[in-house]
């Protein structure tokens, strides 16, 4: 099936069960849907090597054509992982039963119509249906910036009105912090081991090996709150302790420890990753040229508290740095967020070096050029993993970069649940040492017996030494 009849398939029947898989040595998609008895089916004029004449499979044989594979590229010399709203969506989901709250678009009483129309412009150059409040907000600073130039009145109002629709996404945000963090004892309990073995399971590297880098689009602190649960350490460009401050020059900064008995031969810590929010935060404000980080507690109720500070001088909402929002002019909003953009090309537009994307569904074009240059090195693989993909721009993407061989496809409301996908799917939580130790043991066992069962009727040769004998 090739991946424009995927494209028309998923949009036209809009059936919320279809899965689609590309794995190891799949040539095309493979889209089936889960049966009423737990188990799964292709869907028509579909069909794959690995599953049954009649096209049924279960989870065991669904299991080995993903669990190992993700094992292996999770071992690549560059590790990447870019999560999006819908990392958010599924925790909220877990602890609540319900989604978290959307970016619903705000009324305007000034200039409205234009804002409007510039807004539906910007949301149908990004394949979307309407826009939303990120749509809104560049907008109407945009036309504030053009205002102020002008020098007409309106542009005080326009400020008012910027200020008080960015206090009320700030606050819709910690709202679904909060819903999170109080929902019902045991749902919340399960929500958070979920998302803490999901983490794990890209940051169990060993300290040989380069730091996983985290990148996401949210500005809600779910990634903070789940790293310090799980006891990993975030490296960000931000130093200090009471009120951090964004630096350019803290992107080498890392941990070590020297081990007992050994002296000028420092070693990398485990449990350290390098952690980057490419949208800004909703506890990231600007004050005068610098970028600082407040003390907002998870599912605080206001930021405006927190906004009282000293330090801060003063600021309100509008200071927030939450993309595109940028205060002043030109250089200050491409300040820091050039600087973020560049972390992630430089993490992942390297040879051997896997990116996988969670919960993203490719509106943002700055990652996805930066997604397609990736791909133009041979040695470079992605991975795609969504609960859905309901304007079909996932499946788009993978057909315009034109890469089958380097990208691992899981969609569906089966392959993309947060918790299946860390039950079944992702590598073990762990820095799995023991794993190997038993299957070389196994291993060499099994080469001794067989080798020991060859002797007995002729004598072994060194393709059977070579096979069974491992460590003669």
């Amino acid at each position: 099936m090739s991946a424009e009849q995927a494209t028309e398939n998923f949009l036209e029947q809009k059936k919320p069960q279809l899965n689609f898989i590309k794995t190891r040595d799949d040539a095309d998609i493979v889209v089936f849907e889960k049966t009423a008895n737990d188990t799964f089916k292709l869907s028509t004029s579909n069909s794959c090597s690995w599953c049954g004449e009649n096209g049924e499979f279960t989870q065991k044989e669904l299991r080995p054509r993903i669990e190992p594979w993700l094992t292996s590229l999770f071992q690549s010399e560059h590790l990447t992982l870019l999560a999006g709203s819908g990392l958010t969506h599924a925790v909220h989901l877990l602890s609540t039963g319900e989604k978290a709250t959307g970016m619903d678009k705000i009324e305007f009483s000034i200039l409205a119509k234009k804002i409007s129309a510039a807004t539906e412009a910007s949301a149908a150059s990004a394949d979307r249906k309407e826009g939303n409040i990120e749509d809104q907000i560049r907008v109407a600073n945009e036309l504030l910036r053009g205002l102020e130039i002008l020098g007409c009145k309106q542009a005080d109002q326009i400020r008012i009105e910027i200020t008080e629709a960015l206090k009320s996404f700030a606050e819709s945000i910690l709202k679904s912090e909060s819903s999170i963090a109080n929902g019902e004892d045991q749902k919340r309990e399960k929500a958070f081991n979920t998302l803490i073995n999901f983490l794990m399971s890209f940051a169990s590297r060993t300290g040989t090996r380069d730091r996983l880098n985290i990148f996401t689009t949210n500005y809600d602190r779910l990634i903070e709150a789940g790293a310090e649960l799980a006891g990993l350490h975030l490296l960000d460009r931000f130093l200090g302790n009471l009120m951090p401050v964004f630096r350019s020059s803290r992107l080498d900064l890392d941990m070590h420890y020297n081990p007992p008995g050994i002296r000028g031969e420092p070693r990398y810590l485990e449990g350290v990753t390098r952690f980057t929010k490419l949208h800004g935060s909703v506890d990231w404000v600007q004050t005068g040229k610098d970028i600082r980080r407040v003390g907002l507690p998870f599912g605080a109720e206001s930021v405006e508290p927190y906004l009282k500070a000293p330090a801060l001088k003063g600021a309100t909402a509008h200071q927030l740095m939450i993309y595109p929002n940028s205060a002043k002019d030109r250089e200050t909003s491409a300040y820091p967020y050039v600087e973020l953009f560049r972390d992630f090309a430089a993490a992942t537009c390297r040879p051997n070096s896997t990116l996988v994307i969670y919960g993203y569904s490719f509106g943002d074009e700055h990652i996805n050029r930066i997604i397609e240059d990736m791909l133009t090195i041979p040695s470079t693989h992605l991975v795609i993993i969504s609960y859905d993909d309901p304007l079909g721009r996932i499946i788009k993407t993978y057909e315009k970069i034109g890469r089958p061989s380097q990208t691992t496809l899981l969609v569906g409301n089966h392959l993309g649940d947060l918790k299946t996908l860390t039950e079944h799917y992702l590598p073990k939580s762990a820095i799995d040492k023991a794993t190997f130790r038993m299957s070389e043991l196994l291993n060499q066992r099994f080469g001794t017996q067989r080798t020991e069962n060859k002797a007995v009727n002729a004598a072994p040769s060194m393709n059977d030494d070579e096979t069974f004998g491992g460590q003669v």
